[in-house]
């Protein structure tokens, strides 16, 4: 199996630490918002690896953090904490408000069929490790104290930018946005921070360095890293912006409490851009279920989508493209069903041998490379319209789902999805009907028909029948 390693820039040969185990830690949720489509394309890129992995026979030990307190509006450690703004915007506890978007976010996971985490760690359950990291980190000569907190010396890790592969200057510059004189380099980051004087905050402790204080955002991922998977670890996964500043910071602590790098591997997903544009709340393109169901459509059909783009390559997200996913989604939910209806098991001949043989090579092939998922894909699709036997076709890809995720082995009935503008007309020719204006009624219906739909009259009134 071979997979790109942001670290090295290139495509690896994948080789476990302790095979068959693989750990992997992957950076999760900051619960402070719902969980948009961005987020999702990311954690079903992690789901693929986890069961590409898996489906080449390794054990995958997956440890993912809830980041409920730490994470600032600004990267590099100025602004206040997002749990406790937007506690303060509502009126609720931060406690309450990391509660119900962790739960909304394992919903939207599950719903996305994103398996669970082996160990899913938050950051408020994890203080004291934190805590014992940063006084290692200490002791090691790499951290000064200010006025706000404790921070770290980034001058003192001779390879600091080796993750982003940006110089120095370039990182340097992003951090002068958020000056902090005491700082004594632009891109040295708080480890832990100090509850200003006269401010209330819900969520702070007790520290070696301050009666009321709390963690900076990276120092979590060490810590719970490092407790659950050791000090060698095979893979770390997140998002593209992670990388110049918050997994940088990451793999700093990490040397500096350790000695050495603690990831083998960094696998980074590259963003979605929403109708060409990247997501923006002045744009108002953040989307998250609530919209994509009151269109009609279920979280499968995202999925279903996300598998057509490589992690790697930047995706636009568009609602046009996600009606075609769900097209084919339910087509193939569709050849499952009849496929399974068919009874009886025919003699293989050897091209039949020879074909299944093949197919199961290409689509291994594809996802051992680079997790090319739209490539194995396309031979899902070419199986499906090959003269395989229909028994041997539903073996093989339903043996293929369990990469793929697409919940194909469920004998469910096809869920329909029908956007929001179909339903506005499907009653607005319900209308007409009652209005005996039977002609433009008749025109409303070749306008559904064209989009795909099929329109049944009964006594109850007008219904969807199917896709076509």
């Amino acid at each position: 199996m071979k997979l790109y390693n942001t670290l090295s820039r290139k495509i690896e040969e994948f080789e476990p630490i302790t095979p068959p185990e693989v750990k992997m830690y992957t950076c999760g949720m900051t619960v402070y918002d719902h969980t948009q489509i961005g987020n999702m394309r990311t954690y079903v890129n992690t789901d693929v690896l986890r069961r590409a992995l898996e489906y080449n026979s390794y054990k995958v030990n997956q440890v993912e953090n809830v980041t409920d307190v730490g994470h600032l509006f600004g990267d590099r450690d100025m602004g206040n904490d997002k749990l406790e703004v937007t506690a303060q915007e509502s009126g609720e506890s931060a406690w309450d408000i990391a509660k119900m978007y962790e739960e909304e976010f394992f919903e939207v996971m599950d719903a996305l069929n994103v398996k669970k985490p082996t160990i899913v760690c938050r950051a408020t359950e994890h203080i004291k490790e934190m805590i014992d990291l940063v006084k290692k980190i200490e002791a090691n000569g790499f951290t000064y104290k200010t006025s706000d907190g404790i921070y770290f010396d980034t001058s003192k890790i001779k390879d600091y930018t080796k993750l982003s592969g940006m110089p120095i200057e370039k990182l340097r510059e992003g951090a002068r946005i958020e000056v902090n004189q005491e700082k004594r380099n632009p891109t040295d980051f708080a480890l832990w921070k100090f509850t200003p004087k006269g401010v209330k905050r819900q969520m702070e402790w007790e520290s070696p360095w301050a009666k009321k204080s709390y963690p900076g955002w990276h120092i979590e991922c060490s810590a719970m890293g490092t407790k659950y998977l050791g000090d060698k670890i095979d893979i770390h996964t997140g998002g593209e912006d992670h990388i110049s500043i918050h997994h940088t910071n990451e793999r700093a602590q990490n040397i500096a409490a350790t000695g050495h790098s603690v990831v083998n591997l960094w696998f980074h997903n590259v963003f979605l851009v929403i109708d060409g544009r990247k997501m923006s709340k002045s744009l108002k393109n953040f989307f998250w279920r609530k919209d994509i169901e009151e269109r009609g459509f279920e979280l499968l059909a995202l999925r279903y989508l996300f598998l057509t783009g490589h992690y790697r390559s930047k995706m636009n997200f568009t609602w046009e493209a996600l009606k075609g996913a769900a097209v084919s989604l339910n087509k193939l939910r569709e050849l499952v069903a009849s496929w399974r209806e068919e009874k009886g098991r025919k003699t293989l001949t050897e091209e039949d041998e020879r074909k299944i043989a093949q197919y199961k090579e290409e689509f291994l092939a594809a996802i051992n490379q680079d997790l090319n998922i739209p490539q194995a894909l396309a031979v899902v699709w070419q199986l499906a319209k090959s003269s395989v036997s229909s028994q041997e076709k539903l073996d093989l890809i339903l043996d293929f789902d369990q990469v793929l995720g697409l919940r194909l082995s469920a004998q469910t009935k096809v869920k329909l999805t029908v956007p929001e503008e179909i339903n506005k007309l499907v009653e607005e020719r319900e209308e007409l009907r009652k209005q005996g204006k039977w002609q433009e009624a008749d025109e409303i219906r070749k306008e559904i028909e064209k989009a795909g739909f099929k329109i049944e009259d009964t006594e109850k009134g007008s219904k969807i029948k199917r896709f076509k």
